[in-house]
């Protein structure tokens, strides 16, 4: 029986010492860098990665020694999930309980990508491709999304308009639906309590401001002119008379060339308002917030037309006797077409 008792007494101690040296090799392994010679590494995590591809990304990058064993120690540790997709800036100085913290926090590497006020959805999905965030056809598939679209209470077939044009910072690696939930929620705390009151006063739905808005931002650069621009959109309006705006008609061209004709003008399409009255289906662009409050706040205007003085504002006329005069000094006199009412 005591020999029994020794025996016992040897194996238990010899399992404490090797538990004691795993668990300091173990502290060591997950408190030592790599190396002292500061490399830099950059990795990133793809959406969906496992634990075991991230570690073997690390081996490859020369950030860890035993991927397997950082696999375990994060295994055990519950961080197994806690690790987020994305890009990210490591060193081979970093321990890898440094590493894993900072896929844990997702601390990733985040890239500036500004969207310019009057982009349409097609210009902002080409911006993005270029930028490396991810394909264009993969944005605007999920931009015409009908779930999508009405998770987020719009009208409409794309979420064409509601691309706040913004600054913003995405990670590498975000799914295209995320990256348009941010433009869309810089929209909604950009069209604020203040703006949706004034909505209601006006008695129009959002997707005619919107609508407006956009149209609005395609007729001007000047910020000055967006409600004198908007005036105009409005009399038409109340009045039952064809918007005739050119962006709206080459918006709704496949392929357009960049050569506005007559024709065009002729042909019937969904966007075109020389052929159609009232607001073309939707947006046809990314309004900013100085259009948005131009629709919202139009100048008092008797306005029906306007004409491009080629120096990046236009002439206001309130009559169509006024406005062909305006027309012939503009525009006919330096062979141009007068681009029809407005």
């Amino acid at each position: 029986m005591t020999k029994t008792v020794k025996i016992l007494g040897i194996i238990l101690g010899a399992l404490v010492l090797f538990a004691s040296i795993l668990g300091m090799g173990v502290y060591a392994y997950y408190h030592l860098p790599y190396d002292d010679r500061m490399r830099p590494a950059r990795l990133v995590v793809a959406e969906g990665a496992t634990l075991d591809q991230t570690a073997g990304l690390l081996e490859d990058q020369g950030v860890i020694r035993f991927p397997l064993a950082f696999s375990r120690v994060a295994r055990v540790m519950g961080k197994d999930r806690s690790i987020r997709a994305g890009e990210y800036n490591l060193h081979s100085s970093m321990s890898p309980r440094e590493v894993l913290q900072m896929l844990c926090r997702g601390e990733v590497i985040l890239h500036k990508v500004t969207v310019p006020e009057g982009f349409t959805v097609k210009q902002i999905a080409t911006l993005l491709e270029k930028k490396g965030f991810a394909s264009r056809e993969l944005i605007l598939r999920e931009s015409r999304k009908v779930g999508f679209i009405k998770a987020f209470g719009f009208e409409g077939d794309s979420l064409e308009g509601y691309l706040f044009p913004d600054t913003y910072h995405f990670a590498m690696g975000l799914p295209p639906g995320e990256i348009l939930k941010a433009m869309v929620q810089r929209f909604h705390s950009v069209y604020g309590p203040a703006l949706k009151a004034r909505q209601a006063e006006n008695g129009r739905r959002l997707h005619e401001v919107v609508t407006m808005a956009s149209i609005v931002e395609k007729e001007t650069s000047s910020r000055k002119e967006m409600p004198l621009i908007a005036s105009v959109l409005v009399n038409r309006l109340r009045i039952g008379m064809p918007l005739q705006c050119d962006p709206t008609v080459i918006y709704g061209i496949e392929g357009f060339d960049g050569n506005l004709t007559r024709e065009h003008l002729r042909t019937p399409n969904p966007y075109n308002t020389y052929v159609n009255k009232g607001l073309p289906p939707g947006p046809i662009c990314n309004p900013g917030l100085d259009a948005l409050k131009a629709v919202l706040y139009p100048e008092d205007t008797a306005y029906l037309y306007f004409v491009s003085k080629n120096d990046g504002t236009h002439l206001f006329s309130p009559t169509l006797k006024q406005h062909n005069r305006a027309v012939e000094k503009y525009q006919k006199r330096r062979g141009k077409s007068s681009g029809g009412g407005t």
